[in-house]
């Protein structure tokens, strides 16, 4: 089968993105061909196309770190004309692929194939920060950074849905959003300790960071007793020069101090692909998670966060309009 796919050949700008076609390799054991009707556009993509995402592959390749998609072939009949999710990390931007059969996730019919697309990677990632590792329960308070994003949009609404009340930072424009989202809405502009406290005196159950940086030390001190600050990225370096990797490591390090000095408090960097080592394991709680915010969207409780649907072979455009900080939510490919 011939099929399109977005390639990223370089240190490139979003126009420099290029249409490529090939053939797909027959069919392996347990694999199964998907037609892509929705790939997003994730902060990790933006990061590939400046050369920062901790461990991309060399150049060029194509990106796309999640897909929703109908099987068209497979081993087994029983997945034939489903719709399925994967978590990709490249390669999502394709007309079709070929996946790992063990790799797919149930899609709802109740779910359109964009509204779904945005749960898969920001859902996964949102939903196991929230409830596997900060384990914050009803009635406590957090802090979501990037309260109008693709993942912080899904933090506030699984915090909310579990009776966690939610503070969230973003920039005057989106406030509007995140307060509609029912969060108390911060301007990260302004002196967002001093609103935090004056929110939170006793300071908050967790906070969630993408930013990393010199900030991270005013995440950790918001924390209460007991509290967790989970990064999850970091992104202040992203159009900063050097090695990516250095930036990362050095914020890994500097959370592993803060775990072994006696503070009450708990600090861990979070990875979606963590635990693939034992992959067995890594599949059953990935398609544990994905189901349970799948089931949670499907019942309305969770509401997409669609900001633009455009077709594939405009991945520029699409990638460009990610990167502007102009939308909420999270932009999808179309093929």
């Amino acid at each position: 089968m011939n099929v399109t796919e977005i390639v990223l050949p370089g240190l490139v700008e979003p126009d420099g993105l290029r249409v490529e076609h090939r053939e797909l390799p027959p069919l392996g054991a347990g694999e199964a061909l998907i037609r892509v009707e929705a790939s997003g556009i994730s902060f990790a993509e933006q990061q590939m196309r400046r050369g920062k995402y901790y461990d991309q592959p060399p150049f060029p390749f194509a990106p796309g770190y999640d897909v929703v998609g109908t099987v068209l072939e497979a081993e087994d009949p029983a997945l034939i004309g489903r719709r399925v999710a994967a978590l990709t990390k490249i390669g999502g931007w394709s007309s079709h692929l070929v996946l790992s059969a063990a790799d797919l996730v149930p899609v709802p019919d109740a779910l359109d194939a964009a509204e779904a697309e945005t749960f898969v990677v920001n859902g996964i990632t949102a939903y196991q920060m929230l409830h596997r590792w900060a384990k914050v329960k009803a009635g406590g308070t957090i802090l979501v950074h990037g309260a109008s994003g693709g993942v912080g949009t899904t933090l506030v609404q699984l915090a909310r849905a579990a009776g966690i009340k939610v503070i969230g930072t973003a920039s005057a424009r989106n406030l509007d959003v995140v307060t509609a989202l029912g969060a108390t809405a911060v301007d990260y502009r302004g002196d967002v300790p001093a609103r935090v406290r004056a929110l939170a005196p006793g300071g908050v159950d967790a906070v969630f960071d993408h930013v990393g940086g010199p900030g991270i030390v005013d995440s950790f001190r918001l924390l209460a007793p007991g509290g967790a600050l989970i990064a999850y990225g970091s992104a202040s370096t992203v159009n900063t020069g050097g090695n990516p990797k250095r930036a990362v490591l050095k914020l890994v390090a500097r959370l592993l101090w803060w775990n072994t000095v006696p503070n009450r408090r708990r600090a861990h960097f979070y990875n979606v692909w963590g635990g693939k080592r034992n992959l067995t394991r890594f599949r059953l709680r990935l398609a544990e998670d994905l189901t349970a915010v799948f089931e949670l969207a499907a019942k309305g409780q969770l509401k997409a966060q669609v900001a633009a649907r455009i077709p594939l072979t405009e991945a520029g455009k699409a990638l460009a309009l990610a990167e502007s900080g102009t939308v909420t939510g999270k932009v999808v490919l179309v093929p």
